[in-house]
């Protein structure tokens, strides 16, 4: 395969992806789409066509396959390490009262929507059941650490676990995931008309959601980013990325896992950040420009990293 093909190929995977959500932006300028109809179909994809995309595919799985322990553990380990990383960093180049929002936007990807439409496009079942699990271990991870690192440097907050157990125990994202679990473990089917009708509802996912990522960004406010939503953002598309994708590597991951496990650490901030920081009264700017930035920098770097790592055979 010459490289011209390799690259084609490569763009088959992230231009899909990538093009819903400047489809979003190019709508909100035409003014087809308007905030009340981002916050409606948010919710939707949320509360429910989400939950019911990752349902599906959980019940479909071959979890002989889809179920890797190394492979959860590994990204449970690098996202710790990611962390860890970007607050060190922090520590010494920002200044304290953005330190928690730059951590945030550092190490919090978006793979509940970008980082799992992606794995369906590169993988197609294994990577929606593989991505579905690793869903649950992302979404527990990330809201602990990320209160975590916001209450330490926001002045008048602090870690309220029983709220946070609480929000992580009624996410629909993980309810889906232990409500498939049953169904999976014992073989139990279901109706040949539930299915069908399930995936017609779930297959709003994916472009609703991302059209709505590109209707939220705002490109004036990305003009008038700062240096610090620059350096996260480089830190969240570039920086951890390499590290951990080279790290998975070198700990003996490949082939599939090693690219989903890329596809994850590569999705830009997630948009819960934006409203974690909102919620304890933080600089919502600046989360709001990391978002901004590291989503229009992913149509890059996920394409760029992806057809590195072909080239190279790891993948």
């Amino acid at each position: 395969m010459d490289l011209f093909e390799l690259f084609a190929r490569t763009l088959d995977v992230t231009l899909p992806v990538f093009a819903m959500v400047f489809i979003g932006i190019g709508l909100k300028r035409l003014h087809w789409i308007d905030r009340a109809f981002v916050a409606t179909a948010s919710a939707l994809v949320f509360k429910a066509t989400l939950p019911t995309l990752i349902f599906l595919s959980l019940i479909k799985a071959d979890f002989s396959v889809a179920l890797d322990v190394s492979l959860l553990l590994f990204f449970a380990a690098a996202t710790l390490g990611q962390f860890a990383f970007s607050w060190v960093w922090a520590h010494y180049r920002v200044p304290r009262a953005e330190r928690g929002i730059y951590v945030q936007g550092a190490f919090r990807g978006n793979c509940g929507i970008v980082g799992l439409a992606l794995a369906a496009g590169m993988y197609g079942n294994y990577g929606l059941s593989a991505g579905s699990l690793l869903l649950g271990v992302v979404i527990v991870m990330y809201n602990a650490l990320s209160v975590i690192a916001l209450a330490a440097y926001q002045p008048g907050q602090s870690t309220d676990w029983r709220s946070l157990l609480k929000h992580i125990a009624t996410n629909p994202l993980i309810i889906s995931v232990f409500a498939a679990l049953p169904f999976t473990a014992f073989s139990i089917p279901l109706p040949n008309w539930v299915i069908t009708s399930g995936d017609y509802f779930a297959s709003l996912t994916l472009p609703l959601a991302l059209i709505c990522i590109g209707a939220t960004l705002s490109v004036a406010s990305m003009r008038d980013g700062s240096q610090i939503a620059l350096s996260s953002s480089v830190m969240k598309m570039v920086v951890l990325p390499f590290v951990s994708t080279l790290a998975a590597w070198m700990a003996g991951f490949s082939g599939e896992q090693l690219g989903l496990l890329f596809l994850f650490f590569a999705s830009p901030t997630a948009a819960a950040s934006f409203v974690m920081v909102k919620a304890i009264n933080g600089n919502v700017a600046l989360a709001a420009n990391i978002i901004a930035i590291t989503t229009l920098m992913a149509s890059i770097t996920v394409t760029v990293g992806i057809f590195a790592l072909r080239l190279l055979g790891w993948i």
